[in-house]
């Protein structure tokens, strides 16, 4: 039988259909395979690890039929020593059965870092080199002396320290600084606007304290305190205000900017690394 008789014939027809129908089921059952291995349609949100213990976090992953890995530890003051800091995908994120949720753990013991020489460094200096060494800075405390504004020493609680002395990382270091032998006075800083953390980095630059801070009613969770800001501040901004060096400011922070006023707008201060870079060049 030539070539062109067979693919006329009846028997190539009832071949070529049946090869087409058994092409039609494997891409059928490999399709409903694909389905049933990616669980299409069936994601879930992620729970909310965060605060938790391992044991609890194991037994919240088991209910919401997910996996955990814990792959770090960090040190912070936020949730307890041993349980949930940080997790990924985040609360809420959809994810399918059975993935895998990775967890950061508060490290049971702190991070210790030493204590880094600030004694002679101008305040503006001795603030960038504390944040670099991991500590945060706390009172600003001044006393009589020829030098204004410079380290004459660093405290933790009341206790000096000295240049290679263990402190936890995160520690708030007190600096005793100079501020004269006259009375001298700075400026004070329009905080209006301004998140209370880029307040606090605007009240040390004017060599300032903040003495307390208020969060109104619209303040109710750790993300409303992060991005809640300055709507006013006593003493208030005045172009001709002078306070003495160390003097107390007192904050009172919101999220609804309807309590700015009129000719305020919400500002953002440079990054930490941009102000660190040039206080090292000033």
């Amino acid at each position: 039988m030539s070539l062109k008789n067979f693919l006329l014939s009846k028997v190539f027809f009832k071949n070529l259909g049946l090869a087409l129908a058994i092409a039609a089921g494997l891409l059928i059952i490999l399709l409903f395979w694909l389905n049933i291995y990616t669980r299409h349609g069936q994601s879930r949100p992620v729970p909310d690890f965060h605060g938790l213990s391992i044991e609890e976090a194991a037994k919240l992953a088991r209910k919401h039929r997910l996996h955990y890995q814990v792959i770090d530890s960090v040190y912070t003051n936020t949730v307890e020593r041993g349980c949930v800091a940080d997790q990924n995908p985040k609360p809420g994120y959809r994810v399918k059965k059975w993935r895998r949720i990775i967890l950061t753990i508060n490290a049971l013991n702190p991070e210790m870092v030493e204590m880094p020489d600030l004694i002679g460094l101008p305040k503006r200096q001795a603030l960038a080199l504390l944040q670099t060494s991991g500590l945060e800075a706390g009172q600003l405390r001044y006393i009589p002396d020829l030098s204004v504004d410079f380290v004459l020493k660093q405290l933790q609680d009341g206790r000096e320290l000295n240049k290679g002395d263990k402190v936890q990382k995160g520690s708030v270091i007190d600096l005793v600084l100079g501020k004269g032998l006259s009375n001298e006075r700075t400026p004070v800083p329009d905080l209006t606007g301004l998140t209370f953390e880029q307040a606090r980095r605007a009240v040390l630059g004017a060599s300032l304290n903040i003495g307390a801070y208020i969060y109104d009613n619209t303040v109710v969770n750790a993300e409303d305190s992060a991005r809640a800001f300055v709507y006013k501040q006593n003493p208030e901004y005045k172009e001709i205000s002078r306070l003495q060096l160390g003097s107390v400011m007192y904050l009172w922070l919101t999220t609804d900017s309807t309590l700015l006023p009129v000719d305020s707008t919400l500002v953002n201060l440079p990054d930490t690394a941009d102000i660190t870079i040039r206080l090292q060049e000033n």
